[in-house]
């Protein structure tokens, strides 16, 4: 899309991510893409001090980018705390809240920048961008790193604010009461424990609770929403208005490319792409299962050892990539070196869902890692832990069948005769082939999505089309 055939200088786009591993990284796979397509785009990146070197990689492939880092610090946080990695959900919400307070230093460096910017592109979880978008009197586009369905969920739970009845106790892990979303398709109802977390432990009048309710009531004031999505994976959610998002126009560009980011990003690996390449090819076809529940889900010892041993009595070759705090059984890497792989620490996921011999991915369903997989054709085993991940089961399980529930629940503890029963069928079994074709059939539409003429392709030229246009009339009104 060239300048010329605007007739105008191209926009300047603000970019303002939320600094945590699963939301941060696709929204400046984002900006490489519209940096890429946009015909001179000019995006700035605003991040705190301590996670600018996450955009070192970003910068050196795209030089229409620049980065505008803020000195951060909140009384309510840690000394040096800018990013969820390695953090307990608990700080989701005390970071949203202390992230606010660069509201005033962006407008004041927007309203001082000779280049003046056209709309601001932030994360679901700065919501406190829409009124920033209000005073410089441009428009806010949000990004989701959840699906379509995710992302229409969890608002609508913040508008609608369903209670349950009052218990006994306190422990809502093991509630089950339902919760239905009858204006969603398919009309989906899901028990009270499976409901976001950030809803779960709303508490009225709280102010960090509040903070985060008007968070996603700022999101519906925005001007549309662009989600990590596809059609070939949620076309019922994009062709029915969805409930709370109606008005909106949603645009979804996914699987937006996991390679613009190179192999750096989530840190360097612990295993080179080729050194786990060398060693996936040792094996057959769809034969391998690759382990990994993200970056912020730490097994307890238990879940560890339930899932080592699933995997020792299963017979499967698998690679599992061991996030830090989990602790690995004595002596399991020794019994099944044959057949196993332990990655600790960051793993090149992407590279090693691509390898042919990879036909499983035993996951905890979190969004990004669920597009990585579906891109790759490869079927999944579902062990939703929290936030959007019980959503996604549901979709990839009943709706999309590319994939077979094997736990369920961030304290769950698998019976590994179960879990190894699970493994071995889906890898040897005859619905495990059927579920590997239809995944196979799945990767197959996410290529067609983002290639020249495909939906997510189109959705994306709709999008920088829309920043032009956008550009445009914020200009006229200056």
């Amino acid at each position: 899309m060239a300048e010329s055939a605007h007739g105008d200088e191209a926009p300047h786009i603000l970019v303002v991510p939320y600094p945590a591993q699963g939301h941060m990284l696709p929204l400046l796979d984002l900006a490489h893409l519209l940096s890429l397509r946009g015909g001179g785009i000019a995006i700035t990146v605003a991040v705190t001090s301590g996670n600018l070197p996450l955009l070192a990689p970003l910068l050196s492939k795209s030089p229409s980018i620049q980065p505008l880092s803020l000195p951060f610090s909140h009384p309510s946080l840690p000394p040096g705390l800018e990013n969820t990695k390695d953090l307990p959900p608990s700080y989701f919400r005390a970071l949203m809240l202390a992230l606010s307070s660069l509201h005033g230093p962006l407008l004041s460096w927007a309203r001082a920048h000779p280049r003046p910017i056209s709309a601001i592109v932030s994360d679901i979880f700065v919501g406190w961008t829409q009124p920033l978008a209000a005073e410089l009197g441009v428009p806010r586009l949000v990004f989701s790193p959840s699906g379509v369905l995710g992302t229409a969920a969890s608002h609508s739970l913040f508008v609608r604010m369903p209670r349950r009845p009052p218990r006994p106790n306190d422990d809502d892990d093991d509630d089950d009461y339902p919760v239905a979303f009858p204006s969603l398709p398919n009309s989906p109802v899901y028990p009270w424990r499976k409901l976001s977390w950030l809803f779960r432990t709303y508490v009225e009048g709280d102010p960090a609770s509040e903070f985060v309710r008007r968070n996603f009531l700022w999101n519906l004031e925005g001007y549309g929403f662009v989600v990590n999505s596809f059609e070939g994976l949620e076309r019922a959610y994009l062709e029915r208005p969805l409930e709370d998002l109606a008005t909106k126009r949603v645009w979804a560009v996914g699987p937006v490319a996991p390679t613009a980011q190179g192999g750096e990003r989530g840190g360097a690996p612990t295993v080179s792409p080729a050194e786990a390449g060398a060693w996936l090819d040792g094996f057959p076809e769809g034969s391998v299962v690759y382990v990994c529940f993200g970056s912020q889900a730490a097994l307890a010892p238990p879940q560890a050892a339930a899932v080592a041993a699933a995997l020792e009595r299963s017979g499967a070759a698998f690679v599992w990539a061991v996030r830090g705090g989990t602790a690995v059984p004595e002596g399991f890497e020794e019994t099944v070196k044959w057949r196993g792989k332990v990655i600790r620490g960051w793993a090149p996921q992407v590279e090693i869902l691509g390898h042919a011999a990879v036909g499983w991915f035993l996951t905890h369903c979190g969004w990004n890692s669920v597009l990585e997989a579906a891109a790759a054709g490869v079927a999944m085993l579902t062990w939703p832990m929290s936030a959007d991940q019980h959503v996604n089961a549901r979709l990839l399980v009943e709706e999309a069948r590319v994939a077979v529930p094997a736990c369920d629940g961030g304290g769950a503890v698998p019976e590994p005769e179960e879990l190894a029963r699970i493994v071995a069928e889906a890898v040897s079994g005859e619905r495990g082939r059927t579920v590997r074709e239809r995944a196979k059939e799945l990767g197959t539409k996410a290529a067609e999505a983002v290639r020249e003429g495909g939906s997510s392709y189109r959705h994306l030229e709709g999008l920088i089309h829309e920043l032009y246009k956008l550009k445009s009339c914020t200009s006229a009104k200056r």
